[in-house]
């Protein structure tokens, strides 16, 4: 950034604002939905921060870099987001079920964000801060311990930068941030050894489930998972944990086994997932049936997250049907 373009802007040059904060979208869209858990939901707040980033800008101090001045308005507008609707957490037991408003985030959306390393103090990388469950265990925080985990553990921002982005002083960022950490440590699961994202021996077993589960082969599909292994299907707050239960749930579909149906790999969450096809029993069609996300561990599938909402097809580029 340099003066010229940020005295353009501040006189009312589009371009020059874009140009100014163009290289930042993809990371603060990825902030608001890790915050938010919805990506229409961190679409909108996406817009509504450089909204309020243009009608602002005169108020830019430089004080921070622009980057961060960003970061503390979308921070803001989620907090503000969460605070007006009902999704604030309320108490309740330990689970580990998805909210039944989380949505898969493409990987398309990943793959050309900009090589900026988190600060020194930040807790988790890049890749396990993406996954599904790192995303549902900051759903059950309250805005505010939310935002701070992200913010400190995430981006590795200070705390006094926190403070004064959040306008919180650096005692209740800190307390805080040891609320959220303890609430988040809980529901993040063990992920063991899982296979590097796109490796051989993820393709391996991410194909083993597809062929299993083309062909209904029930006590194949069992032997790929862990022996803890998680089923969730939000919208739908229903969770079947283990191999037992995950094999009666899959004898139990009327259409598995009997209805042709196809996976198409997608990815989602830096994780491998799939789009779920099944055979239109009276035309020569494939419909959408679901988006399914994998996750991984110890070279078995850990858990298995389907997504019922057909709206989230086109973010992934799936047809809503397919040639049979």
């Amino acid at each position: 950034m340099t003066p010229n373009d940020l005295e353009a802007a501040r006189a009312g040059d589009e371009q020059a604002f874009r140009e100014l904060t163009d290289p930042y979208r993809r990371e603060l869209q990825l902030h608001c939905y890790r915050i938010l858990g919805s990506v229409q939901d961190a679409e909108d707040a996406l817009q509504e921060t450089m909204l309020a980033a243009w009608r602002a800008l005169d108020e830019f101090g430089e004080r921070a870099s622009l980057r961060t001045w960003l970061y503390r308005i979308a921070t803001n507008r989620c907090m503000n987001a969460l605070r007006a609707t009902s999704r604030r957490p309320r108490p309740e037991p330990i689970r580990t079920v998805e909210p039944t408003w989380l949505e898969p985030y493409p990987d398309v959306l990943l793959d050309d964000l900009p090589d900026a390393a988190p600060g020194p103090d930040a807790r988790y990388e890049t890749k396990e801060a993406v996954t599904l469950a790192f995303v549902a265990g900051l759903q059950h925080l309250p805005p505010a311990q939310r935002a701070v985990l992200v913010l400190r553990d995430v981006l590795g921002y200070r705390a006094a930068e926190v403070a004064d982005m959040l306008s919180m002083t650096e005692t209740s960022v800190n307390s805080a941030l040891l609320r959220a950490r303890a609430s988040i440590d809980v529901r993040l699961p063990d992920r063991g050894r899982a296979p590097l994202p796109r490796s051989a021996r993820e393709s391996e077993i991410v194909g083993a489930y597809a062929d299993a589960f083309e062909r209904a082969d029930v006590d194949r599909l069992v032997t790929l998972l862990t022996d803890d292994a998680l089923m969730t299907m939000p919208p739908r707050p229903l969770e079947v944990r283990g191999h037992a239960a995950i094999r009666e749930f899959f004898l139990g579909v009327e259409w598995w086994g009997i209805t042709e149906v196809r996976l198409i790999p997608i990815r989602a969450n830096g994780q491998p997932a799939f789009g779920l096809y099944l055979r239109d029993p009276q035309a020569p069609l494939m419909r959408a049936h679901s988006i399914v996300v994998l996750t991984l561990a110890d070279d078995r599938i850990a858990h298995i997250t389907r997504f019922g909402d057909l709206s989230l097809l086109a973010r992934f580029g799936l047809p809503r049907t397919l040639d049979a």
